[in-house]
């Protein structure tokens, strides 16, 4: 039987998700954001280190994120440009790693040779691809606002979500979304008529919890203040010094590494290799769910 109780979410904190998955959604986006983590970089210097991008792709996305105040264009003379993360931009990068740690412990992989040992081995997947196939399973439309109410309820009746996630939809317009979602192992079907989280989708919680703490913190100015270092993305503060990752997240490499890294953890952390966000082709798309979800 589907428990009545109203969601402990706001609509705005809600809302306020799910801008924030618009602003990673669009593909290379968090590639983007996370190669130019480190340091400010020219636009040659971007596009040296994603070299798959052609101009039509990569400047629609810096465009993009400079527009959505996380990525900041500086000119200093009219053919030496540079960009980098503002204040905003800096903060988000913990998110990205609480995405990329559910992303590395609940998506499959494929197993592969150890090239040392022979061994098979589960394959190495770039933190960057971890993300973006995470958000493929959690960006599709109603998708979040159903995880969102399951997440609050415990479980729920078809026509209670789509009253809840779906106002306007009809009874009908759930089943799709809700399939999508069993199909893709976040949700379950009880066998009563209800629907609940998976693990893998109970696991979203401190996902929805780091998203939601930087969408509604309060804004500073997009500028870098004084004295500011060359990697703003190694400033923890605010809300994310109190939202735990599930695994430890990386640290940054020392010096002006050429690749992108996420934010700064305990100096015990394990570190992300240079080679890291690269070391694999790029799929045309994400490997298909079996064992797990990856889209």
């Amino acid at each position: 039987m589907a428990t009545t109780a109203s969601p402990h979410a706001t609509p705005n904190d809600l809302s306020s998700v799910t801008k924030t998955l618009d602003l990673l959604a669009p593909r290379w986006s968090v590639w983007v954001l996370m190669t130019v983590s480190a340091q400010p970089l020219r636009y040659a210097e971007i596009k040296s280190r994603l070299p798959w991008l052609a101009d039509g792709q990569l400047h629609p996305r810096l465009t993009h994120l400079t527009n959505a105040g996380v990525v900041e264009r500086t000119e200093y003379a009219p053919r030496h440009v540079t960009y980098g993360l503002t204040i905003r931009g800096a903060e988000l990068m913990p998110v990205l790693t609480v995405i990329a740690s559910w992303g590395d412990t609940y998506l499959e992989k494929a197993l592969v040779a150890n090239k040392t040992t022979g061994g098979m081995e589960p394959e190495r997947i770039p933190p960057a691809q971890n993300i973006d196939d995470t958000l493929a399973l959690i960006v599709p439309r109603h998708a979040t606002p159903i995880l969102w109410s399951l997440q609050a309820r415990g479980r729920a009746s078809a026509k209670t979500l789509a009253t809840e996630a779906m106002p306007g939809y009809g009874l009908t317009g759930v089943y799709k979304p809700l399939d999508r979602l069993v199909a893709d192992g976040l949700v379950t079907a009880t066998g009563t008529g209800d629907f609940q989280l998976s693990a893998s989708g109970q696991a979203l919680a401190p996902v929805f919890q780091a998203i939601s703490a930087w969408a509604t913190a309060p804004a500073p100015g997009a500028r870098r203040p004084r004295g500011q270092g060359p990697a703003p993305s190694q400033n923890r503060s605010g809300p994310w010094a109190t939202t735990p990752t599930r695994v430890p997240a990386p640290a940054v490499p020392a010096g002006p590494s050429a690749a992108p890294a996420l934010a700064t953890t305990p100096p015990d952390a394990p570190a992300w290799k240079p080679s890291d966000l690269f070391s694999h082709q790029i799929p045309a798309r994400p490997l298909s769910p079996a064992g797990g979800p990856r889209r």
